[in-house]
């Protein structure tokens, strides 16, 4: 063990449980000066003073020892965002990044990244035809929806992780191949919906197809010109022009609520998708945003709530995770103990014991 190690994650779980050095030495039962030396490396701390703070700070010891894995190419844009709390974001992604790369190594279940493949499709001049070009080459079809983004990604080579991390306007990031990834990371906070964390997802492979200059951890400030083309080129990955423009010509009978809402079911996107693309072509203007909530309320007695999503996608669009998959398969080849599974899978030895169950249930 590395008393460097163990203070600087007991700095970084402190601060995202909140907590000063003197209400943590309270609640663990030891002195502050001890808290502080500890968190400075200068000293390393007795088994039992360690399970103090980890029962404390509600963690397990493992994720008080474990190195965290260095990251550079990543993009994350979070000049609003604490300090501590964006330090906190950085350590566990890695640490995932981590485990899932170990978990594909161990099973020879690395995929080639197809990145750099797909970055000769894409011209910032051209979003449209880049999305269009890229979402063919993923092997989608030009008429349907896409519903099942994830395991497409990481058929490309694309990993993708997910969080819960409830934090103003942070709906994702990525990570370049120079760091493990490339990766996507989406978060999949209960106050986010699905049609956001699909769209999230399709937003930063369009930074890692675009921007691939823009990867890099001392960067804080958004470009607004970056964050318009990779809007741009979900907006028309996930509703190309053409079907777009076919489906709104095919339910002009409608009257514009329903109208925007049966667009918006037929390619699974949210409705905000929808308005913004009838912006940009011309066919209605900002006050349409005024006018959507008014109608809405009219027909349904209520406000539309500002994260709310009329009529929306169920959860489990969005699950399918990989990571969750490989677990399973290293547990049936004993390659990995059920609590290695349950640090990787962030789950209670409880939970990954019936996790196990549940496999074996299901037919």
């Amino acid at each position: 063990m590395d008393n460097q190690v163990i203070g600087y994650n007991i700095r970084l779980w402190r601060k995202q449980k909140q907590l000063t050095q003197a209400q943590l030495a309270d609640i663990a039962s030891i002195s502050v000066q001890a808290i502080k030396k500890i968190e400075s490396g200068q000293t390393m701390p007795r088994s039992n003073t360690l399970r103090s703070i980890s029962k404390a700070l509600n963690v397990k010891i493992h994720e008080l020892i474990r190195p965290v894995p260095e990251l550079q190419a990543i993009r994350f844009r979070s000049c609003r965002m604490k300090n501590s709390v964006r330090e906190f974001v950085i350590a566990d992604i890695a640490r995932r990044l981590e485990d899932y790369t170990f978990l594909e190594k161990i099973l020879d279940r690395s995929i080639p990244s197809h990145v750099g493949e797909l970055r000769t499709l894409c011209s910032k001049s051209d979003l449209s035809g880049s999305a269009e070009r890229v979402r063919d080459t993923l092997g989608f079809q030009l008429e349907f929806p896409i519903l099942d983004i994830r395991n497409y990604l990481e058929a490309a080579g694309i990993k993708v992780l997910t969080i819960e991390f409830s934090v103003d306007n942070f709906f994702g990031l990525s990570i370049g191949e120079e760091d493990g990834g490339p990766a996507i990371v989406v978060n999949v906070s209960k106050n986010i919906t699905v049609e956001r964390q699909i769209f999230s997802s399709v937003h930063e492979l369009a930074h890692l197809l675009l921007h691939p200059a823009a990867y890099n951890i001392l960067l804080l400030e958004e470009k607004k010109s970056e964050e318009a083309e990779a809007d741009e080129f979900a907006g028309y990955f996930l509703m190309p022009d053409a079907a777009f423009r076919e489906a709104w010509e095919d339910s002009a009978g409608l009257l514009g609520l329903e109208r925007v809402l049966k667009v918006k079911s037929l390619f699974g996107v949210s409705y905000k998708t929808v308005l913004y693309r009838l912006i940009k072509l011309g066919v209605t203007d900002q006050s349409v945003w005024k006018n959507f909530s008014l109608l809405f309320e009219s027909k349904f007695k209520r406000k539309l709530g500002y994260c709310e999503e009329p009529f929306a996608l169920n959860p489990f669009l969005f699950s399918g995770e990989r990571l969750q998959g490989l677990v399973r398969e290293a547990l049936e080849k004993d390659e990995i103990s059920l609590d290695r599974g349950a640090e990787i899978l962030r789950i209670s030895f409880e939970e990954m014991r019936d996790l196990c169950r549940s496999w074996k249930a299901v037919i």
